[in-house]
């Protein structure tokens, strides 16, 4: 699913937090990055070295929750936006989610959104219950929202009362929908979106490798291990070809990123 869709399966989601005793003791991060890609600006930045030290910079991010006191420095740090801040202590009845975000106009304090899922799909009714910008080009946002409690495993993102998602949900599944303007990144290392993969094949592109050479898209530090699927899939669904029939895109080594030790020959 998760290659398919972009969408992480409830046990990966389960994998990311900490047992019933930790959650009740306090806000913790949760890190939802589950595909081995060359990033690890999170460790760097957590001064407590709540995130376990990674040997190799391709390694999956853990949190030592022991340590971890759901500061959210590492959310703002995170070039993904796979880390959330979870405080199930709120109140009796609700939680606060920290939510990494980088559109434009933020939020204010007090607003009352729409909390959606890791789908775009709406959930419930959240209020805004704190917006932190750090006034730097490489930071990103923060907005806290206050959800209930049986909802904070599920609230990822959020969008203004007044949105049309039926407009969202049909840009993203229904081929022969007009998409107005969609944001919905493909491509995140080259910051290719939706729109730009349909795009692409209206002008005659309709392969990945095509693609790569016109957009870049694939060509990041992921080595397009993120986004190589949901391409292929885009195609399909927009040309009537079946996934197995497309080409799969040029690999050339090394295609996964190693330490420069290991080319120096300094290490195995």
């Amino acid at each position: 699913m998760l290659k398919n869709t972009g969408v992480a399966t409830p046990d990966l989601i389960k994998s990311a937090y900490p047992d019933e005793k930790r959650r009740k003791m306090g806000a913790y991060a949760v890190i939802e990055c589950f595909q081995s890609i060359p990033c690890d600006p999170c460790q760097s930045s957590c001064s407590r070295q709540a995130i376990c030290n990674m040997k190799d910079i391709n390694e999956l991010p853990k949190v030592d929750f022991d340590k971890c006191n759901g500061c959210g420095i590492c959310v703002c740090n995170c070039p993904g936006l796979a880390i959330f801040i979870i405080d199930e202590t709120y109140s009796d009845t609700h939680s606060l989610v920290k939510i990494p975000y980088e559109f434009n106009p933020l939020p204010n304090k007090g607003d009352i959104v729409l909390g959606l899922n890791r789908e775009g799909k709406k959930v419930c009714s959240t209020e805004v219950e704190k917006v932190i910008n750090p006034q730097m080009a490489d930071r990103t946002s923060i907005v806290s929202l206050i959800v209930p409690k049986d909802c904070a495993e599920d609230v990822r993102f959020f969008a203004p009362l007044d949105v049309d998602l039926q407009a969202n949900i049909n840009c993203r599944c229904d081929k022969n929908a007009d998409c107005g303007g969609s944001e919905e990144y493909v491509c995140r290392c080259e910051e290719i979106t939706l729109d730009d993969i349909k795009r692409m094949i209206k002008q005659g592109y309709t392969t990945p490798n095509e693609m790569k050479i016109v957009s870049r898209a694939g060509m990041g530090a992921c080595q397009g291990r993120t986004c190589r699927n949901l391409i292929m899939n885009i195609i399909a669904r927009e040309t009537g070809v079946k996934h197995e029939d497309i080409p799969v895109t040029t690999f050339r080594p090394p295609v996964k990123p190693i330490k420069l030790s290991i080319l120096c020959g300094e290490e195995e």
